[in-house]
């Protein structure tokens, strides 16, 4: 009995599939950040959870933690408050609309971050802004 010969399009195959597992494999959080993430979960409100921006870890170096975040000098708070909520006019800052969506975004940011910080060996948070989440909502992301 001949063994069958891998075509060369089962080959491409089998290299993608090894591809997108070892692309899971080094983007997998850690124990130590899912433990932070899970902290964040288990301990947050109900409007940190049911925010539009999941807040979460996206590693931790020594005693910092990194947080993603949706807004930073790059990507100032109106752009991305304003392709959440298209119908509220984020251009005239005394719009109390968007200084109540403003002071949300600040609230629960402020949450995520006491959460962290209160978890044994986490004594410092850096912000880094979370292209991959803007990008996979259709938010315009500056470049680096």
């Amino acid at each position: 009995m001949k063994l069958r010969q891998i075509k060369s399009w089962q080959w491409v195959l089998l290299a993608i599939a090894l591809l997108v597992a070892l692309d899971w494999a080094i983007r997998r959080p850690d124990g130590r950040t899912q433990a932070l993430n899970n902290a964040i979960q288990a301990q947050g409100s109900p409007l940190l959870k049911s925010y539009p921006y999941p807040f979460h870890v996206l590693r931790v170096e020594g005693g910092t933690a990194v947080m993603g975040t949706p807004r930073n000098f790059d990507m100032p708070a109106f752009r991305f408050l304003g392709a959440l909520y298209p119908e509220v006019n984020v251009k005239d800052h005394n719009n109390p609309a968007f200084i109540a969506l403003e002071k949300t975004l600040g609230k629960v940011q402020d949450e995520a971050k006491d959460i962290v910080l209160a978890q044994p060996g986490i004594t410092d948070i850096r912000w880094e802004l979370d292209r991959d989440w803007l990008r996979r909502k259709h938010i315009a992301v500056p470049d680096k």
